[in-house]
C-alpha cells in the first residue's frame, strides 16, 4: 500500500495555479448599488416584482403611518419574521418610498451566492448582499454596517432562516449589533400568509391572502444587551401578529401584560399547533380598516 502524502505536492514555478471559484461572502456586490444597476432594479421592482406580488399575494399593508418619524435620508433596518422566500419580494414592493429605493437584503451566502451567475442575479434583482449564517464572518458584519452608515436600508430576518413548520423561531442578536454599530433604528415588521404563497419545497407560487404590518421604529439602548434587544424586537413582532389575529387595542393590551402570542407557537401536540396555525393564517384574509 502506498502511503498518503503528508503535504501538498509541489508544482513547477512556471505554471500559474488555477484561480479558485469566487462564491459566497467573497463575491463583490458593489456594482449592484451603482446608478445603472439601481435604476434597473427600480424598474424590476415597479413592474415584474410588483405585478407578481399583486397577482399571487395582493398584500394588505398596514402600519405605514408609524414610519412618519423615520428619517427619510438615513438608514434603517426592517426586521421581519420569515416564512417564505416570497417574503423578500413582498417587502421590497410594500416598504414605502423613499426607503424602498435604497434597500439591500441580507441573503444567505450558501443559498443565494453559490456561484457567479446566481450571485449576480440575486444582487441585481433584489439588492442582495451575501451573509454567512453558519459561522461568524467579518465581512458579513462590516459590509451591512458600512451600507447602513451610508444611508442604505436593510431587510433582515433575525430568525436566521425560514420557518420549518409555519411557526416562527427565536430571534438572534445580530440585528442589535448592526443597529448599534451603524446607529440606525429598527423597524419591527410582520408578514403572514406568505408560506401559503410559496412554502418550503414549492417550485411554483400559488395565490393566497397575505398581510404586512409595520411597527413603530425603535433604537436599542446604549447599555441594552444584544440578546435583550433581540427579545424586545421579537415581542414587538409578536404584538404585530396579534394585531392581525385580533385588533390593535387587544394586541396592545396583551403586549402590556406580557401575554403576546409566542411566534414559535404553543408547546402542545402537533395537531393543535396546526389548528392554531390555520387560525393565524386566517387572519391574513380578515378585513381590516379600509385602504386609503
Amino acid at each position: 500500500m502506498v502511503p498518503a502524502p503528508l503535504r501538498t505536492p509541489s508544482r513547477p514555478m512556471s505554471i500559474e495555479p488555477a484561480p479558485l471559484p469566487v462564491r459566497g461572502v467573497e463575491m463583490d456586490t458593489d456594482w449592484a448599488r451603482r446608478p445603472v444597476a439601481r435604476a434597473t432594479r427600480r424598474v424590476l421592482t415597479a413592474t415584474v416584482w410588483s405585478g407578481l406580488v399583486r397577482y399571487y399575494a395582493d398584500p394588505d399593508v398596514t402600519g405605514g403611518d408609524r414610519l412618519a418619524d423615520l428619517d427619510p435620508d438615513r438608514g434603517a433596518i426592517f426586521a421581519s419574521n420569515h416564512f417564505s422566500h416570497a417574503d423578500t419580494t413582498i417587502l421590497l414592493t410594500t416598504i414605502p418610498a423613499p426607503w424602498r429605493h435604497r434597500m439591500f437584503v441580507a441573503a444567505a451566502a450558501d443559498y443565494f451566492f453559490p456561484n457567479r451567475v446566481a450571485g449576480a442575479a440575486s444582487a441585481l434583482g433584489i439588492g442582495a448582499v451575501p451573509i454567512e449564517r453558519t459561522r461568524i464572518s467579518k465581512r458579513s458584519i462590516e459590509l451591512p454596517i458600512e451600507l447602513l452608515r451610508e444611508g442604505w436600508c436593510q431587510i433582515i430576518y433575525p430568525e436566521g432562516g425560514r420557518s420549518p413548520d409555519g411557526w416562527g423561531q427565536d430571534f438572534r442578536p445580530g440585528v442589535s449589533l448592526l443597529a448599534k454599530a451603524a446607529d440606525v433604528p429598527i423597524v419591527p415588521t410582520y408578514v403572514v400568509g406568505t408560506d401559503q404563497v410559496l412554502g418550503r419545497g414549492a417550485t411554483w407560487p400559488k395565490r393566497a391572502a397575505t398581510k404586512v404590518v409595520f411597527g413603530r421604529p425603535f433604537r436599542p439602548g446604549a447599555d441594552e444587551d444584544h440578546r435583550d434587544v433581540a427579545a424586545r424586537l421579537q415581542a414587538e413582532v409578536a404584538a404585530l401578529a396579534d394585531e392581525v389575529s385580533s385588533d390593535w387595542w387587544t394586541a396592545r393590551r396583551k403586549a402590556a401584560r406580557g401575554e403576546s402570542t409566542d411566534l414559535a407557537g404553543p408547546p402542545v401536540a402537533r395537531w393543535r399547533r396546526n389548528w392554531q396555525l390555520d387560525e393565524r393564517r386566517a387572519g391574513a384574509s380578515r378585513p381590516t380598516w379600509p385602504k386609503v
